[in-house]
């Protein structure tokens, strides 16, 4: 694997180094003591898969506080997506900044993200599929969001909104909220 810092403290986009042969090829995608050489916590703690039927649709953006904070190794393993994350942590020198990658089952890049940031995405495709490594489990009463277009992040999605769910679409502006990382 080769792992790149990105713009957002603690990011990493990790990119597969293949074996290739006739047969095709084979290629790690996690592997613990790489993570840990670089001062990631490797902990899996639940695996996801979710499916996006149309291109378009934005699903985030996402995170779980304390005592459930989770980091994420996200890939896209059909399809494409735009795939965004937002440093949310108060301390970090990239507070309230944001990333943006194309993850596509082409490139098999995938996106570490660090506790403390929020992680959503758009489809690029129809019948998206992407994988999710958790570093927690979901914990009900830990999950917050921040909103998809809110102004003080500035994010530019590729492509017009065809869907989102409720409770994507209504979690609050950035502006005053005291709930973050609480």
């Amino acid at each position: 694997m080769r792992f790149a810092l990105t713009p957002i403290a603690g990011a990493w986009l990790i990119d597969l180094d293949p074996v290739v042969d006739e047969r095709g090829f084979f290629a790690r995608t996690f592997c613990a003591d790489e993570f840990a050489e670089r001062g990631l916590d490797p902990h899996v703690a639940q695996c996801n898969l979710s499916l996006t039927r149309s291109a378009g649709t934005i699903r985030g953006l996402h995170y779980q506080v304390a005592p459930a904070a989770e980091t994420k190794l996200v890939r896209a393993v059909r399809g494409a997506v735009h795939d965004v994350i937002v440093d949310l942590r108060h301390d970090s020198q990239t507070y309230l900044q944001h990333f943006a990658v194309e993850l596509r089952e082409d490139n098999r890049r995938s996106l570490f993200v660090p506790a403390g940031c929020a992680h959503g995405f758009q489809s690029l495709a129809d019948e998206t599929c992407m994988e999710y490594q958790m570093g927690a489990k979901y914990t009900p009463g830990t999950d917050r969001g921040v909103r998809f277009d809110d102004p003080e992040l500035a994010i530019a999605w590729p492509r017009p909104v065809e869907a989102i769910s409720a409770r994507d679409r209504s979690w609050p502006l950035i502006a005053g909220r005291t709930d973050l990382l609480a």
